[in-house]
């Protein structure tokens, strides 16, 4: 370790500013015309570039305010004040006020490294104590940021601390867009058979007239004192983010229904969001948030529910009845959900496509299985790296 050495980040640093204040809220302009720009919830959702606002932009700020290839972004305030991203290649694009854009000096770090350390527990530590911790708007300031410590091996070193958990988060993303293709084909394949080859002759039936609801929920008497808890915001077009743990006795109100393989869960609160997703073999003291409506399906394949649920049509049709709610947010009632009408396919139609689904989702499930791995073990070796007390061999 005598090579290493303790610095502030700013004597690496090539520069270090917040983006364009006349951008502020990044408006999204009229014919998605103008420059892409990226917000904080671009960052803290982990949106593609795709995703991104338009906004228009001056050229000479366009110039200064530019993102490019290996700058590392942090949001500045906000809830989630200090999430960070890292800039794969230049983008014709912008950045809002809401963050701090970061460059290296290449001669000195390599940026990467930088990105990586920006993971820790320690900078998020760091990063509660200057950010004001719980107040209302928590927000960094540069200079403070800039003063933060890090323990700095020479370069060579930096770039394979770098590259072995690149080749980690590099393997996720790949499971990931695996999973991603595979739900896209299942939806294409629902399209052209379900959609586009309907037959005028196919019964007109609804949803209810296959599922129930909101079936079972967790009463004082239930088996287990821990539980596993997953809320509307941990579930995201499929993808589960996290469980959270707790004693059932002092879980969130919500902490309530419970679910079983193959149910679909779907959040009856903006679902333009998209927090929904489909059960596959739950942990037995799984809990879910009463935020969602527990679709449980009896004469149906779930997965022809679950596609048919979440479709951009139905998304859009969903958010339009959840807008013309009386409650204070956008929300549905499960008797929405259960009043959806669909074109009844041929038995035999309805098997083919049920057993195209398992495979497909067996492998979803296999994927899953592995990047929890792969994460585990890039979340373990993060510190022990970046530390040193791990050393990569050169």
């Amino acid at each position: 370790m005598s090579e290493w050495r303790e610095i502030e980040i700013n004597e690496i640093v090539a520069s270090a500013n917040t983006g364009l204040d006349a951008i502020k809220r990044a408006p999204i302009v009229e014919n998605n015309t103008g420059i892409r720009c990226m917000r904080i919830q671009d960052v803290s959702q982990n949106k593609a570039y795709a995703n991104w606002g338009f906004t228009k932009v001056e050229e000479k700020n366009y110039e200064k305010f530019q993102l490019k290839r290996n700058d590392i972004i942090i949001a500045r305030t906000g809830a989630t004040v200090g999430v960070n991203s890292f800039i794969y290649s230049d983008l014709r694009s912008v950045f809002n006020n809401g963050l701090i854009r970061i460059r290296t000096n290449s001669n000195a770090c390599v940026s990467k490294f930088l990105y990586y350390h920006f993971q820790t527990g320690n900078f998020r530590s760091f990063i509660e104590s200057i950010s004001g911790g719980t107040s209302s708007q928590p927000n960094i300031q540069i200079n403070v940021l800039l003063s933060y410590d890090i323990s700095l091996p020479p370069l060579p070193e930096q770039k394979a601390i770098a590259e072995v958990l690149s080749s980690l988060d590099d393997k996720i993303d790949l499971l990931n867009r695996q999973n991603k293709t595979l739900e896209q084909m299942a939806q294409t394949l629902f399209r052209q058979w379900f959609v586009e080859e309907a037959r005028e002759d196919w019964e007109e039936v609804k949803i209810r007239d296959f599922v129930k609801t909101n079936t079972n929920s967790a009463n004082k008497n239930y088996s287990h004192q821990i539980i596993k808890y997953l809320d509307t915001g941990s579930l995201t077009e499929g993808k589960v983010e996290a469980l959270q743990e707790f004693d059932f006795h002092e879980a969130p109100s919500r902490a309530k229904r419970l679910v079983q393989h193959n149910d679909v869960l779907l959040s009856t609160v903006r679902p333009n969001q998209k927090h929904y997703g489909i059960v596959k073999n739950p942990v037995e003291n799984l809990v879910v948030s009463t935020g969602f409506c527990v679709i449980t399906c009896e004469d149906i394949d779930p997965h022809f529910i679950y596609i048919l649920l979440t479709t951009s049509d139905m998304t859009e049709y969903l958010h339009s009845i959840a807008e013309g709610s009386t409650s204070a947010y956008p929300s549905l009632k499960p008797k929405d959900i259960e009043a959806i009408e669909f074109q009844l396919p041929p038995d035999e139609l309805l098997q083919e496509f049920a057993e195209y689904c398992k495979n497909a989702w067996d492998k979803i499930n296999k994927n899953q299985a592995q990047i929890r791995t792969l994460e585990s073990l890039r979340d373990t070796l993060l510190p022990k790296l970046m530390s040193g007390e791990i050393r990569v061999k050169l």
